[in-house]
């Protein structure tokens, strides 16, 4: 697993959760990608099991996923969260 305090800006680390399971995408990503792009990269991922603790999923259906962006904090980096809309919160 990436040191989450090794991500430098405007990289961010990315948490995925798909079909129940959760997990950190292993490489730093652009913060400031589209959310198209992505979740293009969680798409790929996910089918090609990339991303530890997500089980491979030949079709992968993402598309009213939303994107949450947290900007640094003094403890932690840059992160985005790709996951399934929910009927409450944000």
């Amino acid at each position: 697993m990436p040191d989450l305090q090794a991500v430098p800006e405007p990289e961010a680390q990315l948490n995925v959760t798909y079909n129940g399971q959760n997990g950190d995408y292993p490489d730093p990503v652009n913060f400031d990608m589209t959310d198209g792009d992505l979740k293009q990269i969680v798409i790929e991922a996910i089918q090609t099991g990339y991303i530890p603790g997500i089980d491979p999923v030949e079709n992968v259906d993402i598309g009213d996923f939303v994107v949450d962006r947290f900007n640094a904090t003094d403890d932690l980096p840059q992160r985005l969260m790709v996951r399934p809309k929910t009927p409450f919160g944000r």
